[in-house]
């Protein structure tokens, strides 16, 4: 029988082609659409991201303003369904929350779905945070932005204009990055022709799973466990004396220091009241380093986007628990552009196995 190498991360198996973007891991660099990740998020925001994303593909693609207008539309119909979602989610975490909102959805709602899934998640995280705190769900405003209603029905209020372009400027930053597990997942699904919101639904899945999504909040556990400078040299070497993973730090792709850290720390520097915490995240990012260089010599390991994007959300006032859900608020915009090019052009997604089991008797 033919003996095949088993690759069961798939590194370096070329599945598509695609125009989205591109992860250069060795020289640390995100493309999106032909453009770097630093001067597209400056320039263009959220929603001009997502329309560049979806240009020649999703209703609004190439327009800023039709998008903007199309998941401010999508927010105000998302809204209805809070009432039974919050009936419906009681005792679950925020990401449990938008998984169960994604799947009320219906795949015959004439809006374009991916107005439907965008609009949709923030309006239904914002909900799930007050009732958090016993709070009531506000109803989206359609002449703000994307970022600028978030924040304003998570806290109650406008907030001030730097904490949305904060908020913006994140949601820009992880709106797409290549063929990571849960665009993959996305894109499988939508190979099967499900349907934009099922695609969309299993990316969130798949996001939610620790090794994914869910590690800006442990570099904030890490912060609070070295508590002081003086002492974060030995909290290093005790954490890999233990083998513990250090979160924030390492990246499947990056060889290098990734891109979107510079950005995102940039956007901490310039919030308010930020500089302590920054000053100390910087001082314990240059032990980390040198813990890494110490104690797995040979291996290239250096910041990851996680790192001050856990400084960023503890800036906004975002529970931690909260984290993955609002990373995807930001992605669903290259889930939804991944699903349009898989759709287009795409085969159904079917890998082979090498079966290794026991063979029945001759």
């Amino acid at each position: 029988m033919l003996q095949t190498r088993v690759n069961s991360g798939l590194d370096g198996v070329i599945v598509a082609d695609t125009v989205m973007s591109e992860v250069d891991g060795e020289a640390g660099q995100l493309i999106v659409r032909g453009h770097a990740v630093e001067e597209l998020v400056a320039a263009r925001g959220f929603e001009g991201v997502a329309a560049l994303l979806w240009e020649g593909y999703g209703t609004g693609g190439g327009d800023a303003a039709a998008v903007r207008d199309g998941l401010a539309a999508a927010r105000e119909r998302a809204f209805v369904l809070v009432p039974a979602l919050l009936q419906a989610t009681q005792g679950l975490t925020p990401v449990e929350g938008l998984r169960v909102g994604l799947g009320m959805m219906a795949d015959s709602d004439p809006m374009p779905h991916h107005y439907l899934a965008c609009g949709a998640l923030p309006v239904f995280l914002a909900a799930l945070l007050r009732a958090a705190d016993g709070k009531p769900a506000l109803a989206p405003d359609p002449a703000l932005t994307t970022a600028q209603d978030l924040l304003r029905m998570i806290r109650g209020q406008r907030a001030d204009a730097v904490f949305e372009m904060g908020l913006d400027t994140y949601l820009a930053t992880v709106a797409d990055h290549g063929f990571n597990a849960s665009t993959f997942t996305a894109r499988v699904v939508a190979s099967t022709h499900a349907g934009l919101i099922s695609s969309v639904l299993a990316g969130l899945c798949a996001l939610k799973g620790p090794l994914h999504g869910g590690a800006p909040g442990p570099v904030l556990d890490m912060f609070d466990d070295i508590g002081s400078l003086d002492r974060a040299d030995a909290w290093f070497d005790d954490a890999f004396s233990k083998g513990t993973t250090l979160m924030g730090f390492g990246h499947r792709i990056y060889k290098v220091r990734d891109p979107r850290a510079d950005v995102l720390k940039n956007t901490v520097a310039s919030l308010p009241q930020t500089t302590g915490r920054l000053a100390f995240a910087v001082e314990v990012e240059k032990s980390a380093i040198a813990a890494l260089r110490r104690h797995k010599p040979g291996r290239r390991l250096d910041t990851n986007v996680e790192y001050y994007t856990a400084l960023l959300l503890e800036a906004l006032e975002v529970p931690r628990s909260a984290f993955t859900a609002l990373f995807a608020v930001g992605r669903v915009a290259g889930w939804c552009a991944h699903v349009f090019e898989q759709e287009k052009g795409g085969r159904i997604i079917r890998p082979q196995s090498s079966y290794v089991g026991p063979r029945p008797a001759a």
